[in-house]
């Protein structure tokens, strides 16, 4: 059985973990709010929080919140801990900061160095603003992109999964990310469609239990190019890819077209849908899903998981947030975690 996203399984067999850890993000949108929320009602795991222990006290006391969690140590017992990391620059709610661009990938590297050396087991990551990252004149595509860069992984896989109304699992995986739409249909090539297949499948397998993952393939043009009129590229490279797979056991529906595909009768056999660019699959699963879902890199030697939601910087310091999604990827790393000790 498949488990649900959200759901802190405990399992059966006798497993010792190290914590998690979660990175605050940007300090000026609502990481550090989430952070704040988390020390309320601690998750039922171990966590280690990393941001600045001045901007969570400063921003506690602007929420009007009590905020009192001790300083991080390895082999800690405390449920919540603080490792913390100086800003470059105060930080204020809403008003972003390029002195603090350092300040943010700097605890990304940290805490991906903790996961490599198993002091944590896996990573949960705060929104980080990619504009400001740029104008410090870092070039940064995102988490996903950066996370692989760390940790020398040649292609990962950005999927993004949640819990619908019904509680059935919707996990939604790109076969391109962030690229110009204009670059989408050359990018999807029967290697990298290939590869990402694998690594969906593979990570289906190991990190969410699925013994023999159905996974539901989007065509690229609309109604799947429409037996060619209406593009090839499902005739040219997705059916081949799909049928070179399938005779090597994965099951394998599609291609689909887009339009139809996130229906019940399609949705509830299957494990995951693989979507061909981003703005295809993850406007429905946010639809479905916001509030509950989160963000998965697959393909990574680490867990990695993350909120489905930006900065939100007109929200920060107004307590006017909620903590659904953060404590949601918080329970999904823990359990894919467990899963791969033991996988």
């Amino acid at each position: 059985m498949t488990e649900q996203p959200g759901s802190a399984t405990r399992h059966s067999s006798p497993v010792t973990l190290s914590p998690l850890v979660i990175t605050a993000g940007e300090p000026a949108g609502i990481g550090p709010d989430l952070c704040i929320l988390l020390a309320q009602a601690p998750p039922p795991c171990p966590l280690v929080v990393l941001a600045e222990r001045r901007l969570l006290e400063a921003r506690a006391k602007q929420l009007g919140l009590p905020f009192a969690i001790p300083d991080y140590a390895p082999g800690t017992t405390a449920p919540l801990s603080l490792l913390s990391l100086p800003l470059a620059v105060p930080a204020e709610p809403g008003r972003l900061e390029r002195g603090n661009a350092g300040y943010v990938l700097d605890g990304l590297r940290r805490a991906v160095a903790g996961c490599q050396a198993h002091e944590f087991a896996g990573l949960v990551t705060g929104p980080v603003h990619k504009g400001i990252v740029n104008e410090a004149g870092i070039a940064f595509t995102g988490h996903t992109e950066f996370l692989a860069e760390l940790t020398g992984t040649p292609r990962v896989v950005m999927m993004l999964a949640g819990d619908m109304s019904n509680g059935k699992p919707l996990r939604v995986a790109l076969a391109t990310t962030h690229l110009p739409l204009r670059e989408v249909a050359d990018a999807i090539t029967p290697a990298a469609l290939e590869e990402t297949l694998a690594i969906l499948h593979a990570a289906l397998r190991r990190d969410f239990a699925a013994a023999n993952p159905r996974i539901l393939v989007a065509g690229l043009n609309p109604h799947a190019g429409e037996g060619g009129h209406l593009g090839r590229e499902e005739i040219e490279v997705i059916e081949p890819v799909l049928a070179r797979l399938r005779d090597e056991g994965m099951d394998l529906v599609g291609p689909l077209p887009a339009d139809t595909l996130f229906q019940p009768k399609y949705l509830d056999r299957a494990d995951a849908v693989l979507a061909m660019y981003h703005d295809q699959g993850l406007p429905v699963l946010k639809h479905a899903c916001f509030g509950r879902g989160i963000n998965v890199t697959l393909g990574l030697p680490i867990v990695r998981t993350s909120v489905d939601h930006g900065t939100a910087l007109d929200l920060a310091g107004t307590g006017r947030i909620g903590d659904g999604s953060l404590r949601v990827a918080i329970a999904a790393a823990w359990n894919m975690a467990m899963n791969r000790v033991k996988a």
